[in-house]
């Protein structure tokens, strides 16, 4: 059983008869009586399984009610959202799943999907009332109610995810050949498997174990300090359409919505937004913005030739079905100012062609407020360079606003996929962060040619790392930083005074012979700078890390041979 009981549905769901807004046809607004409901779904996910690279994005959203034998198969940039103020108003009787992207069941390239705020039981699921959510990396899972088990990979295959946020899942989750993977503010009946990295932060019922013990390599941290769950869309009792903005947490445990009324917090109607849509231009965004609006994207993709400015307190930008703006000029894609409580959630960041220095920059440089009390805080936000074409960045994120949290982020310099070279998408470091007490929930960072994360602010926190170093460097000597062979992935400066990280993994796959990486991760010696278990694996077939943590722990072995781990440092 679940460490804390599940509530029943409201009894009284609200009204679905009004008009909703016009979010445009790449949303697809749903409820158990839109004729042909299966064979809308199977074509979004027909079209959508293949489209590894392409332009087209989807939303579904669920109105409340029941849904009896629905098959719902998400496919990349697909979305499924339910309407509900609660998740179990909306009820999916039948099977949510992903399947495997590539041959064998390998489930590694399965990126950009997600289901957030409703409940499924998986009476058509793989068997024994189990859902299959093979996943890897950028898959938000969120809100939601597993009225069953939860198995995370294909068939044995292998996967390399992941992220739960707000879930219960009434029995037992199966994370079988997952990587790594981190859970926040979650429950479930029972949890089996690990393998290099598994983290738990505010998790009542983390499985018994404890890293670097082997197969039970799992770090827990009892209490989620600080977090404002991530705004979700739903219908208000009076049948229209709004935002419910979440209170911000402290020390919490456990999901949100275990009292099954109203989660803790404001609703913004949605006659507050500005519904963005595909062929918006920067300057319309930015005037609406400034009217004091908030903003809503819908799937699609945007091309920006300015940076959207979001400059006023407590705006929330929201958005829908993976919309992804697209740098056209060398732009910053989005800044913002050095004000209290902004929430940016749900949006894809795609490099252009012509360089951009920053993507999306957090605060200004400089930024000196404190907003402890109203913090700023980004939900799944996810950074491309390459891939769909040739995009080149300097830095992907930079978070300069103190307090900000960030809660799931992938910034990813593509390794596969269209415009992909050590020439052809250029990208020194994925993040920078330069405020101060800044806080992240799985901070997944690739591929980029230098230090994937820079940390210069005082009182950083992070819980769970998940890197793979660039593979593409040309040679040993072409790749060397001022501190030796390679460029540590996680970096932080010298004059750092505090950090704290739990829960870090760092990966080679090397494709020229003979590239060694020094350090893993770098740190100034000092007993306010503290990291807690570390492991560095070598996936491929020659090359490696030397060390984990500045000048400890051991080389890895080729192929995954020998995984070397430091438990506590210093």
């Amino acid at each position: 059983m679940a460490d804390q009981p599940t509530t029943p549905p409201p009894t009284n769901p609200p009204p679905t008869t009004g008009t909703p807004p016009d979010f445009g046809s790449s949303v697809h607004i749903v409820s158990p009586t839109t004729p042909n409901l299966q064979g809308v779904i199977d074509g979004i996910y027909n079209a959508q399984q293949p489209n590894h690279f392409g332009p087209r994005r989807d939303a579904i959203l669920l109105t409340p009610g029941t849904y009896n034998n629905l098959r719902i198969p998400v496919g990349f940039y697909t979305q499924v959202l339910g309407l509900g103020s609660h998740p179990d108003q909306v009820h999916v009787n039948g099977d949510l799943r992903s399947n495997a992207f590539l041959g064998g069941d390998n489930a590694t390239q399965n990126f950009w999907r997600g289901a957030e705020n409703f409940s499924v039981t998986p009476s058509l699921g793989i068997g024994n009332n189990t859902m299959q959510w093979a996943v890897s990396q950028a898959i938000p899972f969120r809100r939601m109610h597993v009225r069953g088990n939860i198995k995370l990979n294909q068939n044995g295959g292998w996967s390399s995810g992941g992220w739960f946020s707000d879930v219960l899942v009434d029995g037992q989750v199966n994370s079988a050949s997952q990587q790594q993977w981190i859970s926040r503010n979650s429950q479930w009946g029972s949890w089996t498997g690990s393998n290099w990295n598994m983290v738990f932060v505010g998790v009542p019922n983390a499985p018994a174990g404890s890293f670097p013990t082997a197969g039970q390599r799992y770090t827990k941290i009892a209490q989620t300090p600080v977090i404002r769950e991530k705004p979700f869309l739903f219908i208000d009792t009076d049948g229209s359409y709004a935002v419910r903005v979440p209170a911000l947490r402290q020390n919490s445990s456990g999901i949100s919505w275990n009292n099954g009324g109203a989660t803790p917090g404001r609703t913004v109607p949605i006659g507050q937004f500005y519904i963005a849509k595909p062929g918006d231009t920067a300057a319309a965004i930015n005037t609406q913005l400034a009217a004091g609006r908030h903003l809503l994207f819908t799937p699609g993709t945007y091309v920006l030739t300015q940076p959207l400015r979001v400059n006023n307190p407590d705006t929330v930008v929201l958005g829908i079905g993976f919309p992804t703006l697209r740098s056209d000029n060398g732009q910053p894609l989005m800044q913002t100012a050095d004000v209290d409580g902004l929430t940016i959630s749900g949006l894809f960041f795609d490099a252009g062609a012509t360089e951009s220095g920053v993507l999306l920059e957090v605060g200004p440089n400089g930024a000196a407020a404190n907003h402890a009390a109203n913090p700023t805080v980004l939900h799944d936000l996810f950074f491309r360079i390459g891939g769909a074409a040739a995009g080149k960045v300097r830095i992907a994120l930079s978070v300069n606003a103190n307090n900000t949290i960030v809660d799931h982020t992938w910034l990813w310099r593509a390794d596969h996929g269209a415009g992909v070279g050590w020439t052809q998408n250029p990208s020194e470091n994925g993040l920078w962060v330069n405020g101060n007490d800044v806080t992240m929930y799985g901070l997944f960072v690739e591929h980029f040619q230098k230090h994937q994360v820079v940390w210069n602010g005082n009182g950083g926190r992070v819980y769970f790392y998940q890197s793979e170093i660039p593979y593409d460097p040309q040679s040993q000597a072409g790749w060397n930083s001022p501190t030796g062979r390679g460029w540590a992935s996680y970096k932080v400066a010298d004059n750092v005074t505090s950090h704290e990280a739990w829960g870090l993994g760092v990966y080679s796959v090397f494709t020229n012979g003979g590239i060694l990486l020094d350090r893993a991760i770098e740190a100034p010696v000092n007993g306010n700078v503290r990291f807690h278990n570390m492991i560095s694996v070598c996936l491929g077939n020659n090359g490696g890390i030397v060390h984990v943590i500045n000048n400890t722990g051991a080389q890895t072995g080729c192929n995954a041979s020998f995984t070397p781990t430091v438990t506590n440092f210093p």
